[in-house]
């Protein structure tokens, strides 16, 4: 029997989805003390349902976290194209990292406990955030099952995700759970300042209208990712004075694109995208951002349109200014080369009243 809410009447079944999302300017200087514009997409996304439960129970997806096999080429070829891990690790990871966060900060849970299962559609290795969506969506699930989402605010969330992912080494920045977070489209400011002050950035929601037709491309099934994030690191924590000014440049990029969208000015925004691909290129090289990713950009650019990756390769949103008739040169160019391409599809921004009213005045 499932356990009464505190009124006797049951606790409902809660649901939250998280949308993927495309780092559209900026990125990777969020890991940098950058700036970041990004943006929540419907094409694909993760669900997390919640429901009170005797024990507290973590169920694996029947397909994403598979123990059972036909045969030991089956077990082989599924780590091959899949790797060992699903999503109970992140559903795991985020519960500890909730617990943890209000136990420090005197938040009562009341002890009660919960099934939590998820779904997704968002592709892996894509570079569409697919785990920081799952991440997301249990938290928002915690957050309302335990009634404490006005007593942690939006802003704090996205670190609430970054370390859950943390917990399990994943490397990444703040930028994708600010966009998972808030939903639609978010100018963000990771400056050293705001990062040592406050403990995350500063962020500022945009009207999703000012946004161009965006497209994204990815190929069903790339073998040859890359190694994205190669020696860059290291190199500027060296002090690598290439690595400092380019990275400097890319922060600066969404500056440059949050002035060039309010003034709809699409002809600058497509030269901003091309700049940040070609200043990741310059920093990391070929090997390391892998040629099926460069071939995609490199289709896009065939036609005129704008393309960079959406987040650290897998898959690129791309830009048309010249019209429709472009994007179906676009089209047949990504058709031929094996791509497949489509419409972004942007959310809108998914804060509710209570989540608003958390916010700090900026």
């Amino acid at each position: 029997m499932d356990p009464k809410a505190g009124n006797g009447a049951p606790t409902p079944v809660i649901e939250h989805k998280v949308h993927a999302r495309i780092g559209l300017l900026g990125n990777p200087s969020d890991v940098y003390y950058g700036r970041a514009i990004s943006l929540s997409i419907a094409n694909f996304s993760a669900f997390v349902r919640l429901h009170p439960s005797e024990h507290l129970l973590i169920s694996p997806h029947p397909i994403h976290d598979l123990v059972q096999f036909d045969s030991l080429g089956h077990l082989v070829s599924r780590l091959n194209n899949e790797g060992y891990y699903g999503g109970v690790r992140l559903l795991m990871a985020v519960c500890k990292v909730f617990h943890n966060y209000c136990k420090d900060n005197k938040i009562d849970l009341k002890g009660r406990n919960f099934t939590l299962s998820y779904d997704t559609n968002i592709p892996r290795q894509m570079g569409l955030s697919g785990s920081s969506a799952i991440v997301c969506a249990a938290l928002n699930c915690l957050l309302d099952f335990y009634k404490v989402r006005h007593l942690i605010k939006v802003e704090v969330r996205p670190n609430l995700v970054l370390n859950a992912e943390k917990e399990l080494g994943i490397v990444a920045g703040l930028q994708d759970r600010v966009a998972q977070v808030y939903g639609g489209l978010v100018y963000m400011d990771f400056s050293k300042k705001y990062m040592n002050d406050l403990g995350h950035g500063k962020y500022a929601p945009m009207d999703i209208n000012l946004l161009p037709p965006l497209y994204l491309i990815y190929a069903e099934n790339p073998s040859d990712s890359g190694k994205v994030h190669s020696t860059v690191r290291q190199r500027w924590l060296d002090g690598d004075k290439f690595i400092i000014s380019s990275m400097e440049e890319v922060a600066n990029l969404p500056l440059e694109g949050q002035a060039a969208l309010l003034e709809r000015d699409y002809t600058k925004f497509a030269d901003l995208m091309n700049r940040n691909f070609d200043l990741r290129r310059t920093m990391f090289g070929d090997d390391a951002l892998g040629a099926i990713n460069i071939k995609m950009v490199e289709v896009a650019r065939s036609v005129g349109a704008a393309a960079k990756f959406t987040g650290s390769g897998g898959t690129v949103v791309a830009f048309c200014p010249g019209g429709a008739s472009q994007v179906k040169r676009l089209e047949d160019a990504c058709h031929k080369a094996g791509f497949t391409i489509e419409l972004v599809k942007v959310v809108p921004s998914c804060l509710n009243e209570i989540d608003l009213k958390t916010l700090s005045s900026q």
